[in-house]
């Protein structure tokens, strides 16, 4: 107990991390912090846009439910084969590692396929960002914008996943990096889920 104890300040005199965090997860952590409150103020002020208006329109007429939860579901499976990948990096399981990769890039490549066949059926129907033939004009740019950014997140992480899941296949993928590609994944899931609830379901 008393070597635990003086060893304890050491940590807090420079050149080590105190919590035992390597630089690169702290710097993932800085960065989902603050991806984050970007999202937290998209949420905001789509939540203000819509109790300002009126008019603001009927979700079930615009969205088919089933499809959107279909897309919901692949991501959060996504979620859990990105799980099972990180658990097998640190075991230093390279196949099963380069398998869940994969199937997780496949659950963010099917999720995209179907969220830009949602888009495409909404604009045929005249939506867009600055219109909106339901209600409000401003739905429309709620919807693009919010959905288009976390897009591109997913778009991001499934390059990231497919660069990993090779440098995996080539004996090079250290487990501290498939983690923190799994950091960002998870992070995006729950962006997901978040959007889902408050622009899809409430």
């Amino acid at each position: 107990m008393e070597i635990t104890a003086a060893a304890q300040p050491a940590n807090w005199d420079g050149g080590v991390s105190p919590f035992g965090i390597g630089w690169s997860k702290l710097m993932m952590w800085l960065f989902i912090v603050s991806d984050g409150l970007v999202f937290a103020g998209f949420l905001a002020i789509y939540g203000f846009i819509r109790l300002a208006s009126p008019d603001w329109p009927d979700r079930s007429r615009m969205f088919h439910l089933d499809f959107i939860a279909l897309m919901t579901f692949t991501l959060i499976s996504s979620s859990a084969t990105m799980a099972t990948a990180v658990a097998a990096a640190r075991e230093g399981n390279r196949k099963t590692v380069l398998r869940f990769l994969l199937l997780t890039v496949l659950g963010g490549c099917a999720f995209l396929g179907m969220q830009a066949y949602e888009w495409t059926g909404l604009i045929r129907e005249g939506a867009g960002l600055g219109s909106n033939p339901w209600g409000a004009p401003l739905f429309g740019a709620c919807f693009f914008v919010l959905t288009g950014f976390h897009g591109s997140h997913v778009l991001s992480g499934v390059i990231v996943l497919a660069m990993t899941a090779v440098r995996s296949r080539m004996g090079m993928a250290r487990a501290e990096g498939v983690e923190l590609a799994g950091l960002y994944w998870h992070f995006v899931d729950l962006v997901w889920v978040f959007i889902f609830t408050l622009f899809y379901l409430i």
